[in-house]
């Protein structure tokens, strides 16, 4: 597996991200949310954390919800090893969220993408300075999450004061903006990504010397509409090739998986490790 240096951290390129495990899913017509859930046991989140580690995934980019945290600690008790870059959850109070993900030993901390897309939206980027304070009193790497790629340039442009950026190839706030996370109001909604917001997304990535951390590369499963396994594994690959022509090489991608029906992240680190053959 290729590998990056994350601050001191030799990190597999490829990291594994865990929105199915709390339901969050992107493609309702093939999995919906409420079934990832019920499959997503702590029991069978902790294989799927040692299935990516088998197969040569090194870290992981989880949510800090309790959930998390309880399926992280019994994967560590029997034995997991995998990093973990923290994005906080924001139901939780963000001092209080520190001191419990700090409890897994992570390697890196970044704000919540949609928290910050919707303080900068309202004006309140004070508040997004104090949060990234509070982030940084950990004393680890700081990052700071968006779904906008004008957000990574303003951020640059005013130094808000981060050390890399995960960000989303699609720009999920478009004709969204001003509109708080789901994991505050428990609203659900259906986010549409668009594909071809990557080519902005990557320009940002290309200018900017950080580090960043970008998920979101099959649309939440979207480029899979209407395709058949061949098709499906054809489309995986290419979007790997694409993003490691484009990104840089001190950058990470980081993909989520749904273990219930085939072994997604088999699939997904042989394609992977194929772009490079």
């Amino acid at each position: 597996m290729k590998t990056v240096d994350f601050f001191g951290t030799s990190v597999s390129r490829l990291i594994m991200g865990d929105n199915p495990f709390n339901g969050h899913s992107y493609v309702p017509e093939i999995y919906d949310g409420e079934e990832m859930m019920d499959y997503y046991t702590a029991e069978n989140a902790v294989k799927a954390l040692f299935e990516a580690e088998n197969n040569g995934i090194t870290a992981c980019m989880p949510l800090a919800t309790d959930y998390m945290l309880r399926v992280l600690r019994d994967y560590r008790n029997q034995g997991g090893r995998m990093d973990i870059v923290f994005q906080p959850y924001p139901a939780i109070d963000l001092k209080i969220n520190v001191r419990m993900m700090m409890a897994m030993d992570p390697i890196a901390i970044y704000h919540q993408g949609t928290t910050t897309d919707n303080l900068n939206e309202g004006g309140d980027i004070e508040k997004l300075r104090e949060n990234i304070k509070i982030l940084r009193d950990s004393g680890l790497p700081v990052g700071l999450g968006t779904h906008v790629p004008e957000t990574v340039a303003r951020s640059e442009e005013e130094d808000w004061g981060v050390d890399f950026y995960s960000t989303c190839f699609c720009n999920a706030r478009r004709g969204d903006e001003g509109r708080q996370s789901g994991f505050i109001t428990g609203e659900t909604k259906k986010l549409v990504f668009r594909i071809e917001d990557r080519h902005d997304m990557f320009d940002v990535v290309q200018s900017v010397k950080k580090p960043f951390i970008l998920y979101k590369l099959f649309a939440g499963g979207q480029i899979f509409y209407d395709k058949d396994e061949a098709q499906v594994r054809a489309a995986i690959y290419d979007a790997f090739k694409e993003a490691d022509e484009r990104i840089k090489d001190t950058d990470l991608l980081c993909v989520g998986v749904y273990q219930k029906y085939k072994n997604q992240m088999k699939e997904n680190v042989d394609i992977f490790k194929s772009t490079y053959a």
